[in-house]
């Protein structure tokens, strides 16, 4: 007799596929099994950086040779908040450097920025005890696909489009909308990505210092994704201070520095918050992997990870954005209706191809099929927003950490189903 599963509203809802799982998977594949056969354009992969992959390296013999140091990676359960030391590090850290009055108590560690992101966004939006839905504001859309299914039962965000300022021929910007953001009763937290994920758009420190001043006034949290950010990571190539208040969350991550496998993310939030992440993680997870916190311990207390990030990563990361907006000016031309976000961050080029015959997905399913994996930009549309603009159909998400030769050769297959594709003849 064939077994029939019935689910959960939450197994339904977290089992039934979603867009950062396609991601996921493409990225996996594409790394484990067609190797250098792929345009790996579509995922947050890292570049494997040689300076900085020669510290791990480093690290790993300093471990090795230490007494208890493999131990400590390895072999022995942390705390449900994470490794004292590790987290005593981060506090003085940031109030070393940034004067943020700070301790451990503000302080969470977590597997990855995912997982917080899971943490925080349903201890603080979902059914609440009363009966009422509170939900999560974001101030501007498009904004990170993994956020998009965090809620437990759906219907967790509220999205306000961006103002869309063109900047140059073929380039336009992003702009919080502060006419159009309204902080109603059901609205729990403001959450942003800094740099936004998925056009590389960074806000101002005005920008940021609005939203928060917004987020006091009504005494909720301002929520800021510091995954690819300040002040580590570090792949920023416009002016962006570190920020903090005392209302604020704050998250980081160790993927993008360069250590994606380790899963660690950082929550600096007010100390009910990270109390509550922790007690959550203790639940869903007992500990949280130690071998990222202890590969960077020493960084993090020297300070090291800042230089690196400044020194190495953005100017890494910078140079790659270079060269790859040389190449779509070459291979999309003059006779393309296209247009690119301003590359103020992160690992991406959001490209808008107004007039576009085809939803990104279809080019999505078209250029997987010519070995070029990207994102396509429905899936960075989300929230009980109502858009329905032609342009959530016309944008792709392309990812520039990968080698020069193989985002030129990549740009160049999107550019010729981009070409067919924006006559009716490609339907």
């Amino acid at each position: 007799m064939a077994m029939s599963y019935d689910f959960s509203a939450f197994g339904m809802h977290l089992g039934r596929g979603s867009g950062i799982e396609r991601l996921m998977e493409d990225l996996g594949n594409a790394l484990a099994r067609a190797g250098s056969r792929v345009r790996m354009l579509g995922g947050g992969q890292p570049a494997r950086i040689p300076e900085i992959e020669a510290v791990w390296r480093r690290r790993i013999r300093e471990l090795t040779e230490e007494e208890g140091g493999l131990e400590r990676a390895l072999t022995t359960y942390d705390p449900p908040r994470g490794n004292p030391r590790f987290i005593e590090a981060i506090a003085r850290l940031f109030r070393d450097t940034f004067g943020w009055d700070i301790g451990p108590e503000h302080i969470a560690i977590t597997p990855g920025g995912q997982t917080a992101f899971f943490l925080i966004f349903n201890a603080l939006a979902g059914r609440m005890p009363d009966g009422r839905r509170r939900k999560i504001l974001l101030p501007l859309v498009p904004e990170y696909i993994g956020y998009a299914d965090q809620g437990t039962d759906g219907g967790l965000f509220h999205a306000v489009p961006p103002l869309i300022e063109h900047t140059g021929p073929h380039e336009f910007k992003y702009r919080v909308d502060f006419d159009r953001l309204e902080i109603t009763p059901d609205i729990a937290a403001i959450c942003v990505s800094r740099p936004t994920n998925p056009s590389g758009n960074v806000l101002t420190d005005a920008e940021v210092d609005r939203l928060s001043a917004l987020a006091a006034q009504h005494g909720i949290p301002l929520i800021l994704d510091n995954a690819y950010g300040a002040p580590f990571p570090g792949i920023l190539f416009e002016p962006a201070t570190p920020f903090w208040a005392p209302h604020a969350i704050l998250t980081y991550s160790l993927s993008k520095i360069g250590l994606p496998g380790t899963r660690t993310g950082i929550v600096i939030a007010p100390p009910a918050i990270a109390k509550a992440i922790t007690s959550m993680s203790a639940i869903v997870g007992l500990a949280n992997p130690s071998t990222g916190q202890q590969l960077l311990l020493p960084l993090i207390e020297s300070g090291e990870i800042l230089s690196l990030s400044r020194d190495v990563v953005r100017p890494f990361y910078q140079e790659r954005s270079r060269l790859a907006l040389e190449a779509a000016a070459e291979v999309f031309g003059e006779d393309i209706d296209w247009r690119v976000h301003r590359s103020e961050g992160a690992l991406f080029l959001w490209f808008w191809f107004p007039g576009l015959s085809i939803p990104t997905e279809e080019l999505y399913r078209r250029l997987k099929q010519r070995g070029v994996l990207v994102v396509p930009g429905e899936f960075f549309f989300f929230g009980d927003d109502g858009i329905d603009d032609p342009h959530r159909r016309e944008c792709l998400r392309v990812s520039y950490a990968m080698d020069r030769d193989v985002v030129r050769d990549g740009l160049r297959l999107i550019a010729d189903e981009v070409r067919a594709c924006q006559v009716p003849a490609c339907v």
